[in-house]
């Protein structure tokens, strides 16, 4: 069983402490999990979705969606010390086992494979180059199948084109290290034209999510496209909060307006 240690197991089995809640159904608990989230509450929401897996271990929503959450906790986590990074790579690890329980029992379903891409996503941008390219072949089979699967995922699109982007920021030597990883030079599929074009329909998709926008705008600045990022960064900024870390991504975007200021297009 691919990256499932037994304390990841137990976390998906075991019900998790709710008190006079434990009567609940799985729907009452889906639907309390997914109050939870819209509140920007994942740590409750969490709970409600490993309570409902308590009920019935099987069940597809609860466990893509405990992924979910389980991301939006670690994301959090700001920390560069030793102890820091391990709870937040111990938390995408989780959340990508997850996503796996999450397609053992519903392949055709779209957010399972979203959800080990995008865990596999965030995790490998606190890794080093070498651990990012591991990861990379997983993060492209998973984000492309999502796309297959529900031509309408506006994450799976963002999930893609960012790692396009990753794949081109990568240097000399990581891409190096990943044709002896995968032969035959799998990351030469990365390119510019298809990381501006998944985020674009990922914010046609979802034109209200701070953070497709904030990294279309970042792809925009790395091709040159100041005016098209302005737009990108001045239209996120009026945005009402949607994720845990929306207020980080504005500030992010503020920050990045100013160090363009000036900048004329190249192309």
């Amino acid at each position: 069983m691919r990256g499932v240690t037994p304390l990841v197991l137990a976390s998906v089995l075991l019900p998790a402490a709710l008190g006079g809640q434990t009567q609940l159904s799985v729907a009452e608990h889906l639907a309390l999990g997914d109050s939870a989230h819209v509140a920007l509450a994942p740590a409750q929401a969490l709970q409600h979705y490993r309570a409902a897996l308590a009920i019935d271990s099987t069940n597809y929503q609860a466990r893509w969606k405990a992924g979910r959450e389980l991301v939006d906790i670690a994301k959090q986590i700001e920390g560069k010390d030793d102890s820091s990074k391990r709870r937040r790579d111990s938390l995408y690890s989780e959340a990508r086992a997850y996503g796996e329980a999450a397609v053992r029992v519903n392949p055709n379903g779209a957010d399972g494979h979203f959800t080990i891409g995008q865990a596999l996503g965030r995790l490998s941008r606190t890794k080093g180059g070498g651990e990012r390219v591991r990861f990379a072949r997983i993060i492209y089979d998973e984000g492309m199948k999502a796309i297959e699967l529900d031509s309408t995922h506006d994450g799976a699109y963002h999930l893609m084109g960012a790692w396009h982007a990753e794949v081109k920021r990568l240097s000399w030597i990581e891409r190096k290290a990943a044709a002896i990883l995968f032969g035959g030079g799998f990351l030469s599929k990365g390119n510019w034209d298809d990381a501006q074009r998944y985020l674009e329909k990922a914010v046609a998709l979802k034109p209200r999510n701070i953070f497709h926008r904030l990294e279309l705008g970042e792809v925009y600045v790395d091709l040159g496209k100041y005016s098209k990022a302005r737009e990108q960064f001045t239209a996120l900024a009026t945005l009402p909060i949607g994720d845990v870390l929306d207020p980080e991504y504005k500030k992010e975007a503020r920050q990045v307006l100013e160090d363009i200021k000036g900048e004329k297009d190249e192309s």
